[in-house]
């Protein structure tokens, strides 16, 4: 018998985890999603995914904007992790942010850039799990935000 749901979100909040913000773009309207399921995948060819909660808004747009970009938050983007975890229907509203190489919307000031072509798409129970080919990347000096025990903390 499986574990208890409940004790199973216990036991995982025990993992530290840096803290994302996907976004994207479709017909012409901007999307973006808080997450924490993100890791490398391969590094021949250069792949990563994102683990995307099938109730999610943002998890229908995914699936047919076909890409997507992994803003990796710094340690003074906290507010940004809790505004894109909202169902605020204007996320982007006050937030600064640019067009990417892909044409889609990358946050400012963040960590890490990850620009990606979605790969593949495989079911993984309440999440969709999405593989993206990375096309470009940029880099900026900080540190990262993390969320451990359902709170968000730093490296000391």
């Amino acid at each position: 018998m499986p574990i208890d749901a409940d004790r199973f979100r216990q036991t995982l909040g025990y993992f530290a985890s840096g803290v994302t913000v996907i976004t994207t773009a479709h017909q012409g309207e901007l999307y973006g999603i808080t997450v924490s399921s993100f890791s490398s995948l391969s590094l021949n060819p250069p792949l990563i995914l994102i683990c995307i909660d099938k109730s999610a808004i943002t998890h229908e747009i995914l699936l047919r904007a076909g890409q997507f970009v992994i803003n990796v938050l710094d340690k003074r983007q906290e507010h940004l992790s809790r505004r894109f975890a909202t169902t605020n229907a204007d996320k982007f509203k006050g937030v600064a942010w640019h067009t990417g190489t892909l044409g889609l919307p990358v946050l400012d000031n963040v960590l890490a850039v990850i620009e990606c072509q979605t790969h593949a798409t495989f079911d993984g129970g309440d999440h969709t799990i999405f593989t993206g080919m990375v096309i470009d990347s940029s880099l900026n000096e900080g540190a990262p935000l993390l969320y451990y025990r359902r709170g968000y903390r730093e490296l000391k």
